[in-house]
């Protein structure tokens, strides 16, 4: 019964891309088509939405470069335990970042405090001796 609501009440990390397009005229005038990316952090996790609102304080903000180089840190950590799972580890879905992609500052903060969700509310630790949050 503890393993379902964790598994169902945690939720699973889904980080999904997509891609849309629109039309975009360069400076030239010329009418041509750009593909534009769009990115996103997904979660079927509530608790994670209220609680990322809850620190959602841009008084407290880093540069994007200090979320990135946590991501850059993170993620290899999280695929490497949805690829081997320990004892406990309950997330299946692998995370697509790559890092010569510019995700921009949104996705990769969100990124980094779903990472800090997981270690300090759900108390599974991604990787050692990583950064800690607290309630503002």
């Amino acid at each position: 019964m503890k393993r379902f609501l964790i598994v169902f009440g945690f939720g699973i990390l889904l980080f999904s891309c997509s891609t849309q397009k629109s039309a975009v005229k360069e400076s030239n005038n010329s009418n041509t088509e750009q593909e534009q990316m769009e990115y996103g952090v997904e979660t079927f996790d509530a608790k994670f939405k209220n609680w990322y609102e809850y620190f959602k304080n841009p008084a407290k903000n880093r540069s994007q470069a200090y979320y990135e180089n946590w991501n850059r840190q993170y993620v290899p950590a999280w695929n490497a335990k949805c690829a081997n799972p320990p004892v406990g580890w309950h997330f299946d879905p692998v995370v697509g970042y790559k890092t010569n992609e510019d995700y921009g500052f949104e996705l990769n903060h969100e990124l980094f405090y779903y990472f800090m969700y997981v270690e300090n509310v759900l108390n599974i630790e991604i990787i050692q001796g990583g950064p800690t949050v607290k309630h503002p």
